[in-house]
């Protein structure tokens, strides 16, 4: 009689126990909760999620079946319930295997990381999160692949490999950002991507242009946006976030919001951010050269030279910018996928800072330089195809129509005439890419149509009488620029270990533009420019055990001259003004390197590259005569006439290096560095110094991990450029740089520490505060116009429903 009461209370008390009882499951290592896991009985007649904190209710299951527990990163694991401990623990192991990256830049298509023969940088969403930057360029800056230049507040202008601005190609979604007037002057454009919006980045380090065509000579960065989700289930699925942030070196205060609604087959996502910057105070410790001692203002319709209270604080440099985003999905079946993203982003009027602090006769040059609103709009729709058939078992199309808009504002101290010029981009695309795969191997092939209508027009006007007057425009108006390309990659699957990658592109280039004879008397009226560009790679990718794994790849890339190499008109510097020259040609680059990835234990890995880039017929800004004449009188100023020409040979190489060690399960040291060298050919023949050559620059995290909270505790740091170092276009340039001994211009390096973190209050709220700049260090990036941010205070928080 006492055993059967035993028995039935012990019934009684696992039946209990295992009613609306929760499971925690945790990684074995570091006993940090794992979320998403999904818990189904054999016949996955019965299925549950685990929550963010790694909890689950498995009451729905019955004592005597047997639990299988999956998860993307880690081992599966199977149970009986009745085997399971009294604390209702799990633990799963992580899969090493399972952690297999993919990337989307090379072919449009997912593939292998490892098995791709290009340096490829990728920034998770999580990565994107974590780092909490102001703008996308200062999202490429925290990669550690991307070197940033900033000649404002509302900037950043990416150098890779020693390229930078139209040698770089930028996409949003596989879509080209790259327009017809990106210029080989610094540009921002890429601040118009809203990176709360970014769910992922991929990186190309080194030429891109067998799949992107035209300007991918040092690499390409790519923006993948949010995208809108599906319900799992056959009920409606919403979710959101919103997220603010506060910054105490510019006053930032930003918001954003975004919002999903997932049904069976539609999906429909909407995003919002809104960014409100002051004026950015620089650190205490640098040079003097670079601090703001007065501006200008206009006080009662006169410029008058202000003493600057504080003058770490540069004035003028605040803006503001609005994103939006919209995008909705639709899939009908296995088989069809269509989508349709819409994005937007405007700012304010935004100051020229590097222009402002400029000065002639020792006073200060300008009274007015500033941005007008950049607005950007996107709209580009997508459809993917499954395919069993011969050609293809993947189908992508996609259609995109961009509008950019852009001006310039310039009113010299004392002059009561401003000055202004406008630009608006129509920008087409079209894009076919197909994948077919051949068990082992796979074929990527694809076609590519461009099409680019630039309008531009320049005013003056009286600021006293409101008089309006003529003014050049900075291109010819209605300019076309037009591209049509065909592309064929093919990845081989020579062995389990070893794969080739090569591809072929052929590029066709069209250029329509007539020159307006009212305002400069040119030798020309038009440029009809008509030619062409093959390009090639050719990769391999060895992993030779499990501690070695080799890349070496050969490329070719190259960059068709556009609307603003061959028609521009504007003041490159004091006492120059470049003009219009329709006698170009493309530039081609030949490109070269080897990766070496090591592992000798599990504990470590270092990544080491090397590479060497030829850069023939390269464009560059050269002096020029036009009707004989060497100077020209350019908004009242006798200026000295340059113009774009294939007027220069160049070649750049470096060394980049990371290493990863993992001291304990929970605490990691990552650091990186990257070193560019580079000359360029002169009027002389003698060799000069690339100017978007970066000098030495790395930077060093030690990261601690465990559970709901993150901590990175990390420095960032520049090399030296003496004066005989910098281009000769930088050694001009005395207003950007500290001065060395003799008066000359020279690079400071620098340093900074820093500190994130990170911590999960719970599954819906978030907060991340960072301290940046430590030390408050006074720095510039090189050839930047505006100092970096002092010591910065930065306080982020996200909910999540």
């Amino acid at each position: 009689m006492r055993s059967i009461f035993t028995s039935l209370f012990t019934l009684l008390f696992f039946t209990l126990s295992f009613q609306a009882q929760e499971i925690k499951i945790l990684d074995q290592a570091t006993n940090d909760p794992i979320g998403n896991v999904a818990i189904f009985n054999l016949n996955k007649s019965k299925s549950v999620l685990s929550n963010f904190n790694g909890e689950a209710d498995i009451s729905k299951f019955s004592i005597d079946e047997k639990l299988i527990f999956q998860h993307v990163s880690h081992l599966e694991k199977s149970i009986l319930k009745s085997e399971l401990a009294q604390d209702l623990i799990i633990y799963l192991e992580e899969d090493e295997t399972m952690l297999q990256e993919v990337v989307l830049s090379i072919a449009k298509f997912e593939q292998d990381k490892k098995e791709i023969p290009q340096r490829i940088v990728s920034l998770s969403s999580e990565d994107i999160a974590f780092s909490n930057v102001q703008t996308s360029a200062d999202l490429m800056e925290s990669s550690g692949g991307v070197y940033v230049q900033k000649s404002q507040l509302g900037g950043g202008s990416p150098m890779i490999r020693g390229f930078s601005t139209n040698r770089l190609l930028i996409a949003v979604d596989g879509v080209r950002m790259n327009t017809a007037i990106f210029r080989s002057g610094n540009i921002q454009n890429i601040i118009s991507i809203d990176p709360l919006s970014v769910d992922n980045a991929e990186i190309i380090l080194g030429p891109g242009s067998v799949v992107y065509g035209s300007d991918a000579i040092g690499g390409v960065m790519n923006f993948y946006t949010l995208k809108p989700k599906r319900s799992s289930i056959d009920d409606l699925e919403f979710t959101a976030n919103a997220y603010a942030r506060v910054s105490s070196a510019n006053e930032e205060k930003t918001t954003h919001a975004d919002f999903n609604i997932g049904l069976k087959k539609w999906a429909f996502l909407s995003s919002i951010s809104y960014s409100d910057f002051g004026d950015l105070k620089m650190g205490s410790h640098g040079p003097e050269e670079f601090l703001r001692p007065n501006y200008v203002s206009r006080v009662n319709g006169e410029d008058l030279v202000i003493v600057n209270k504080d003058p770490k604080k540069q004035v003028p440099t605040g803006y503001n910018q609005i994103n939006l985003l919209q995008k909705v999905a639709f899939v009908p079946n296995e088989i069809w996928d269509f989508s349709l993203g819409l994005i937007y982003s405007n700012t304010s009027n935004y100051p020229r800072y590097d222009r402002l602090v400029q000065k002639k006769d020792g006073n200060l040059r300008y009274a007015n330089w500033y941005y007008g609103p950049q607005s950007w709009f996107m709209g580009n729709a997508t459809i993917n195809k499954k395919g069993n058939g011969k050609l293809y078992d993947k189908l992508q199309f996609t259609g995109a129509y961009q509008n950019f808009e852009e001006s310039r504002l310039d009113r010299k101290f004392g002059n009561e005439i401003l000055y202004s010029t406008k630009e608006e981009v129509n920008a087409y695309s079209a894009n076919l890419d197909l994948e077919k795969d051949f068990e082992k191997n796979k074929l990527f092939y694809g076609l590519e149509y461009v099409a680019n209508k630039v309008n531009s027009t320049g005013e003056s006007k009286n600021i006293l009488t409101e008089e309006l007057g003529p003014n050049a425009s900075r291109y010819p108006d209605d300019a076309i620029w037009q591209s049509l390309a065909a592309y064929l990659s093919y990845n081989w699957k020579l062995r389990d270990n070893l794969n080739l990658q090569s591809g072929v592109r052929y590029n066709y280039i069209m250029i329509e533009a007539k020159f307006p004879s009212s305002e400069y008397d040119f030798p020309f009226n038009d440029a009809n420019l008509n030619t062409g560009a093959f390009t090639g790679s050719a990769g391999l990718s060895w992993q030779q055990n499990d501690k070695l794994d080799w890349k070496i790849n050969f490329s070719t890339a190259f960059r068709a001259p556009n609307i603003d190499d061959i028609g521009k008109i504007f003041d490159s510097e004091p006492g120059a003004v470049v003009v219009p020259n329709p006698d170009l040609k493309p530039e081609y680059a030949y490109n070269g390197e080897l990766s070496l990835g090591w592992k000798p234990t599990k504990k470590i890995r270092f990544d080491l590259a090397t590479f060497y880039t030829y850069l023939e017929d390269a464009l560059v800004r050269r002096d020029y005569s036009m009707n004989g004449n060497t100077s020209i009188d350019y908004q009242g100023e006798p200026s000295r006439i340059q113009a774009i020409q294939n007027a220069a040979n160049a070649y750049v190489y470096g060394f980049e290096g990371g290493v990863e060690l993992e001291i304990l399960r929970t605490l990691k040291l990552k650091s990186q560095i990257t070193i560019t060298k580079g000359k360029e050919e002169q009027d002389n023949g003698e060799k000069a110094p690339l100017r978007h050559a970066a000098p030495l620059y790395g930077n060093t995290h030690l990261v601690y991990n465990k559970g709901k909270f993150k901590l990175d505790l990390f420095s960032e740091y520049n090399g030296k450029l003496d004066f005989d170092e910098l281009a000769p276009s930088e050694q001009d340039k005395d207003y950007l740089y500290a001065l060395d001994r003799n008066g000359n211009p020279y690079f400071a390096n620098w340093y900074t520490l820093n500190i994130t973190g990170n911590y999960r209050f719970s599954e819906h709220w978030n907060a991340t505060a960072s301290v940046e700049n430590i030390t408050d260090q006074r720095y510039r990036t090189y050839s930047s116009g505006i100092s970096s941010a002092g010591r910065n205070f930065i306080l982020a928080l996200r909910y999540s429903l």
